[in-house]
């Protein structure tokens, strides 16, 4: 079988049993979640977005969100919580879903073969790339980090 569609086949699995817990975890939470202590986290600005939007447009938005980073988990969420009906939400992850395993696969696939070509062919390029990579990411996580914070910071904090 094709390394691509191999790895599709289990992207694909894992993404639907990912997001399906996702959409049963909000389904089963509901509108306690709401009320509860995980109120605070679905009151961010990434949850309120999702959630006027699938109030919008409904399962659309829910397949579109798997071609996003950092959405998906909120759309799949919000719309078990806002209990939208499986004959909706099942064909938008299996399309989203499918969607999301090819970019994956794909993509993938095609930056671990050029990272094997750089270490076969040029190994301090291949080195340099990964590093370069790695302090990338390490600035991004930073860089959110610090954003949150400075977020959450009251007036009364910052005087004192």
């Amino acid at each position: 079988m094709d390394k691509v569609a191999l790895t599709a086949a289990g992207l694909y699995a894992i993404v639907l049993l990912r997001a399906g817990g996702t959409f049963a975890v909000g389904w089963l939470a509901g509108a306690g979640a709401r009320r509860g202590r995980l109120a605070e986290r679905i009151s961010t600005a990434k949850f309120r977005r999702a959630e006027r939007a699938i109030q919008r447009w409904g399962a659309p938005v829910v397949a579109v969100s798997f071609l996003t980073v950092g959405f998906q988990t909120a759309a799949n969420f919000l719309a078990g919580s806002m209990r939208m009906p499986l004959s909706r939400y099942l064909p938008a992850l299996f399309v989203g879903g499918a969607g999301w395993a090819l970019v994956y696969a794909t993509a993938g696939i095609g930056a671990l073969e050029l990272l094997a070509r750089l270490f076969a062919g040029r190994t301090v390029i291949g080195v340099a790339a990964v590093i370069a990579l790695l302090l990338a990411v390490c600035g991004v996580v930073v860089y959110r980090g610090r954003r949150a914070a400075s977020a959450h910071r009251t007036p009364a904090a910052d005087e004192s």
